[in-house]
């Protein structure tokens, strides 16, 4: 069955960095996203790949500061997290579908056309 398995998740002072992976088995993803829920929030778009050219969407808030990719042979996507601020603590999620979506398609940031999700991993950046 698809698996997907956060890690790299924890605290960090605001203004420094943090690297979480998504290890992905039973699939071969066409996209995978990065999101992120803080407590009475709305689930939040951060950060999307697609898997077959590496063409990548990052969320306006995160531009700049972080960066996604994938690690074809590992089958692992990473968001790097740098200067981290304290409004972005939250649970960050791993979603995967087999679907590649155009580059413009606001699906890409629809969590609701991801059909797979990771358990999501605490993210806490401190003042």
């Amino acid at each position: 069955q698809v698996q997907l398995v956060e890690s790299g998740g924890g605290s960090v002072q605001a203004g420094g960095p943090l690297r979480l992976s998504c290890a992905i088995s039973g699939l071969t993803p066409g996209h995978t996203g990065w999101f992120r829920q803080a407590p009475g929030k709305e689930r939040e778009f951060v950060a999307a790949i697609r898997w077959f050219d590496g063409n990548t969407r990052l969320a306006d808030a995160v531009k700049g500061r972080f960066t996604i990719s994938r690690e074809r042979a590992k089958k692992t996507v990473n968001l790097q997290m740098n200067n981290l601020k304290p409004e972005e603590s939250a649970i960050y999620y791993c979603a995967a579908t087999s679907r590649s979506y155009n580059s413009g398609s606001a699906y890409i940031s629809d969590h609701s056309k991801y059909d797979y999700w990771g358990q999501g991993t605490q993210v806490t950046v401190s003042s």
